[in-house]
């Protein structure tokens, strides 16, 4: 039998019993208490806890299992025996509540002795030493002989924590045969002759706080069975590197390192890791997970590097993972399609550390062999320098000098790394939080080197989530995808917008942008559920906001090569906007462009439009494209090789934007404006396509119910309006001439209030320049010596003003300077005029005559 068949003999068996199959869950589990997803129960684990209720009673599923890191590590004993393994698959049937013991135990065994075939007097059980309904549930109904159950202690009871649901379980082991080692049974024999298949656990209490069990209102059943168990025992095999499901892996583990499996024990441990740790680092890539410093992906580092390592040490090789990454791909694609599907890129991001990693395995292990052999201790700084200088991690380190009997100084490892971590920390708090990010940026891109950007072609594109880091704000998250149809803002035109979805959640992307000048930066919103890394998604750019954005962007171009044409060739950009509704085009020129020249630039462009030639895109190199006569834009940087755009005969520049086929799709072009934004440095706006249409529609709209008012025709409509004009310029004379008729008028009868040569009235309805007038048409009179007058216009603010005349010559700013106070203003310095202002409208008279008084007091 062989792998395929058995998983599908195990859920057949279980969907004929009246259980749902449900599809295995990520290796990255929702529980935050375990590093992955260890146990076919883990997935199950909120239905367990009562946490949530289960969709279903019954339940089977084949779970794809990962141990190596946290709690749960077997990664030290990979190679060194033939039954551990970091990945493995976890056969499993559930029941939430509904059966108990008395059925899972009939259906553990049937399913091994019948469906499975295994001779029943090759297998053993165990059962916990409490549980006696177990052990007679096995003897009584099953009717295995009591000589080959045993009991067992804590092997045979589980507990998920310290506290909470726990109980017993039961054990079915099969017998390999006297040759792996001594009898006995489970309880007492050798580990590698009976090897455990099956284990039930029957989760019946509840611990609390204090150690007491309670009974579980539901019982449920977790059984776990490990394919990677029974599969060489059905295979007749003496382990599963010898079966279907890695021995393909290990034969070309072989083939790359030109070892022969069998002849050299410590090669056949480097030989086993390879395969075993293959397997992890596909399944793990597939689900997800990056190489890090940290939490899974330093799991994944170091298995990649683990099995790299080891190749070497057989052969000096300096790429092989992606080889067996073929094979791991073939032999369980079947079984998991997401692995056909992601091959490229779990290819890419291995061979990608493993290339890192070659830069410096052959100087590290250099160093590393010269220390084994002198036979001392490796001490922690060198340990330190392994790991820091040439990607060692100190787990690798100690295994292989613990093969040649070589301590490795942990204790001082730590100490050095505690050192680097203040250093680091310090460093941090320098940068901030930009400063992390960018550390972040750069470590994404030495993984996978610049966003493939397939937005030239297309505006949907499927690409893989590379990662997702926290945005500016709450709502938001930064999506990097290996490849995508999104622009990223660069050379004035603005990011796409749109949408990503993947299997587990859709997102807005409101922005796109840059990080490090290499990679794509979605800015997204999250609509539903969630983004994992490693997820296939679909990015969809907002088609009819780039299509505006491609118009507006070659109008740039045309517009950049009329206005040359039009002003001269001093003409060159300055910078520029490109966005969805409008265009902006700053450039060098020394003058205001003149009507005229605008209108002459527009035609240009609409004549180029209306040609309808083709817009041509070329990469070449610059030294090519500079020969060709391609114009360069401003603040732009350029490498060895550029992006050429031809915009139909006459415009060619660098350009690396987005653009229409054809100029005809521009539609139309119109100026908007035309601007000094600085010392010779001008700045036009225009507008294209609909924008256009619309900004002409609304000025023919306007134009059209000017004629209404007017009553004349569109055409009329400007003559009509100059000679309204010149009428009101002239009504407007005609008025100043009447109103200074009326100020001379006034300023007559306050003469003849005039006491001891000083006029001090209040006249309300003049303006602060009316006011001004009257005074100065009063100091002109025979025998005027002093004039103060105030006035309140509109009820709201007062004006007050006060002149002296050679006959009399008082300070007159001194003299008004308490009113003025008085009415909330203040007042200059002038002797001879003053004026001032202020809101507080009822203390009019009361500074008048403050100002009367101070002329009384000094006369």
């Amino acid at each position: 039998m062989q792998a395929n068949d058995l998983r599908k003999a195990f859920t057949d068996f279980f969907v004929k019993k009246g259980h749902i199959l449900v599809p295995s869950a990520s290796l990255i589990p929702h529980d935050p208490t375990v590093l992955f997803t260890v146990a076919g129960m883990v997935p199950f684990k909120p239905y367990f806890l009562g946490e949530e209720q289960a969709p279903f009673k019954r339940a089977t599923s084949i779970q794809k299992c990962m141990r190596a890191g946290g709690k749960h590590n077997d990664l030290d004993q990979i190679g060194r025996t033939a039954r551990h393994l970091t990945f493995f698959e976890m056969l499993g049937n559930f029941s939430f509540g509904d059966y108990f013991k008395e059925t899972a135990i009939p259906f553990a065994w049937e399913l091994v002795t019948e469906v499975l075939g295994l001779d029943p007097e090759r297998l053993w059980v165990t059962v916990h030493v409490s549980d006696d309904e177990a052990e007679e549930i096995w003897r009584d109904t099953v009717g295995v002989a009591p000589e080959r159950i045993q009991r067992l202690e804590e092997d045979n009871w589980w507990q998920m924590a310290d506290t909470g649901p726990c109980g017993p379980c039961s054990e079915i082991y099969f017998d390999k045969g006297e040759r792996y080692g001594s009898g006995g049974g489970p309880a007492h024999g050798s580990d590698e002759r009976f090897l455990e298949i099956w284990n039930l656990v029957f989760m019946q209490y509840d611990r609390n706080e204090q150690g007491v069990l309670h009974p579980l209102p539901k019982p449920c059943i977790d059984t776990g069975a490990g394919l990677e168990r029974i599969l060489p025992v059905l295979a007749g095999k003496g382990s599963v590197y010898e079966t279907d499901l890695l021995a393909p892996i290990l034969d070309k583990a072989c083939e790359i390192t030109g070892a022969v499996y069998g002849q050299d024990a410590q090669n056949d441990v480097s030989l086993r890791i390879m395969a075993d740790h293959a397997r992890s680092m596909t399944f793990l890539v597939a689900d997800g997970v990056l190489p890090s410093n940290e939490g899974r992906g330093y799991v994944l580092r170091r298995i990649i590097r683990r099995s790299a390592l080891r190749a070497w040490r057989i052969k000096q090789l300096d790429a092989m993972l992606g080889d067996l990454v073929d094979v791991v791909v073939a032999v369980m694609a079947d079984a998991y399609p997401e692995l056909r599907r992601g091959e490229d890129f779990i290819k890419m991001v291995i061979s990608r550390e493993e290339d890192r990693f070659a830069r410096t395995l052959r100087s590290g292990s250099a160093l590393l062999d010269a220390e084994l052999e002198s036979g001392r201790p490796i001490a922690g700084s060198t340990a330190f320098r392994l790991h820091d200088t040439f990607g060692f991690p100190i787990e690798l380190t100690q295994e292989i000098a613990g093969e040649r009997g070589v301590e490795v100084d942990v204790a001082g490892f730590d100490a050095e790394m505690a050192r680097q971590r203040a250093r680091a920390r310090a460093d941090f708090k320098e940068k901030g939080d930009e400063g992390r990010l960018v550390e972040q940026y750069r470590e994404l891109a030495e993984q996978f080197g610049s966003s493939d950007f397939s937005g030239y072609v297309t505006t949907e594109d499927e690409g893989r989530i590379i990662a997702i880091f926290a945005g500016d704000d709450p709502d938001t998250v930064e999506v990097f995808m290996d490849r995508t149809p999104f622009y990223a803002e660069q050379g004035g035109q603005v990011g796409d917008t749109g949408t990503i979805g993947s299997e587990t959640g859709s997102a807005m992307v409101i922005n796109t942008t840059f990080a490090l000048g290499s990679l794509i930066k979605h800015q997204v919103k999250m609509v539903e559920g969630h983004f994992m890394i490693g997820q296939l998604a679909t990015a969809i750019v907002d088609s009819p906001r780039r299509a505006a954005i491609r118009r507006n962007h070659t109008a740039t171009h045309l517009a950049h090569w009329a206005l040359r044409e039009v002003l001269g060739t001093h003409v060159k950009q300055q910078g520029s906007l490109v966005a969805p509704d409008r265009l902006r085009f700053d450039f060098f020129h020394w003058g205001q462009v003149s009507k005229e020249e605008l209108r002459q630039v527009e035609m240009m462009v609409n004549d180029a439009i209306l040609a309808d030639e083709k817009v041509v895109t070329e990469e070449t190199s610059k030294a090519h494209a500079l020969d060709m006569g391609a114009i360069a834009f401003f603040g732009d940087k350029y490498g060895d090789k550029v992006r050429v755009v031809k915009a139909g005969s006459h415009s060619m520049e660098f350009c690396g934007g987005t653009h229409v086929e054809h100029l005809g799709a521009i539609g139309v072009f119109v100026i908007v404006s035309e601007m000094s934004i600085g010392a010779n440095t001008r700045r036009i706006e225009a507008v294209t396509g609909r924008e256009a249409i619309s900004y002409l529609l609304d000025r023919s709209d306007v134009l059209a119910h000017l004629g209404t008012l007017l009553a004349v025709s569109d055409a009329e409509v400007p003559a009509r309006i100059t000679a309204i004009r010149s009428k009101e310029k002239e009504l407007a004379e005609a008025l100043k001439e009447h109103e200074s008729r009326q100020v001379v008028t006034m300023a007559q009868e306050l003469y003849t209030k005039a006491v001891a040569g000083a006029v001090v009235e209040r006249i309300d309805g003049l303006t602060p320049g009316q006011l001004k007038d009257a005074v100065s048409v009063l100091r002109s009179k025979a025998g005027i010596e002093v004039v103060v007058l105030a006035s309140v216009l509109e009820g709201a603010k007062v004006s007050i003003v006060a002149a002296n005349t050679p006959a009399r010559p008082v300070d007159v700013s001194a003299l008004i300077g308490e009113s003025a106070r008085l009415l909330g203003g203040g007042v200059g310095r002038s002797p001879d005029f003053a004026q001032s202002g202020g809101k507080n409208v009822a203390a009019v008279d009361a500074a008048l005559e403050l100002v009367r008084d101070k002329l009384r007091a000094s006369s």
